[in-house]
């Protein structure tokens, strides 16, 4: 009986892993509201300026 939990728990696991890895960073989220979309900044220019941060920190030691 401990086979069988083990191998449903394997199986659990494995279902698991595999939606986890499937998940990746999603796109920009459609904006339904055309006032917001007007205040909205330039997504671009803020994910440089963080992978450039970012790549900047790896360089140094704390």
């Amino acid at each position: 009986m401990d086979t069988m939990k083990d191998k449903q728990l394997e199986k659990l696991m494995r279902q698991a892993q595999g939606k986890a890895a499937g998940k990746g960073k999603a796109g920009p989220r459609p904006t339904y509201d055309p006032t917001l979309e007007a205040t909205k900044g330039p997504q671009e220019q803020g994910d440089n300026d963080a992978a450039f941060l970012f790549k900047e920190m790896k360089k140094r030691e704390f």
